[in-house]
């Protein structure tokens, strides 16, 4: 089982290369300036990825690896995206 916190959030940088893990994040409704609240997270047991479950820009839900994601923040709101501008001027009020 993986616990993950109900405010998390985590931000897309996509690896690239021919062993990039699929799905391509940016290529599936995904953007590098914003922030997507994490809704689940599996685990496959024949992997050592992780996959977490985030709602996209339409609202589609995907499993994107581990290693396409950085950590956001953690933030109390019902909003499934943030936009990165807003979320960095929320933090140093």
């Amino acid at each position: 089982m993986i616990a993950f916190h109900p405010h998390l959030f985590v931000r897309i940088v996509e690896l690239g290369g021919p062993r990039a893990p699929q799905p391509l994040p940016l290529a599936s409704g995904f953007s590098e300036d914003r922030a997507y609240r994490v809704v689940g997270v599996y685990n496959p047991s024949e992997s050592s990825d992780a996959y977490f479950i985030l709602p996209n820009d339409r609202d589609e839900l995907w499993f994107i690896c581990q290693r396409h994601l950085r950590f956001a923040g953690l933030h109390d709101t019902a909003a499934h995206h943030l936009d990165l501008p807003d979320l960095h001027a929320t933090a140093a009020d």
